[in-house]
């Protein structure tokens, strides 16, 4: 089991901001495709962290882990 976080927007989108994903996905690749095929997000263009540090598609994810969707942010 993992923990996945989602923000600002995409958390709205969920609504929740927070959930309990019941198995773990080789990569966080195939995490974001079963995401987005549950709640219809796009996560192309997001950003990943896992256990709180900036992660690739390819990266392997472990029991317990916490995995952040972050989508881009702009300033004004």
């Amino acid at each position: 089991m993992i923990r996945v976080l989602f923000f600002a927007h995409l958390g709205e989108q969920v609504g929740e901001r927070q959930v309990t994903w019941p198995h773990v996905p080789d990569t966080v690749g195939k995490l974001k495709e079963e995401v987005e095929a549950r709640y219809g997000l796009p996560l192309d263009r997001v950003m990943t962290a896992v256990n709180e540090e900036y992660a690739r598609d390819d990266a392997p994810l472990q029991p317990g882990d916490t995995v952040a969707f972050i989508p881009p942010v702009s300033g004004g």
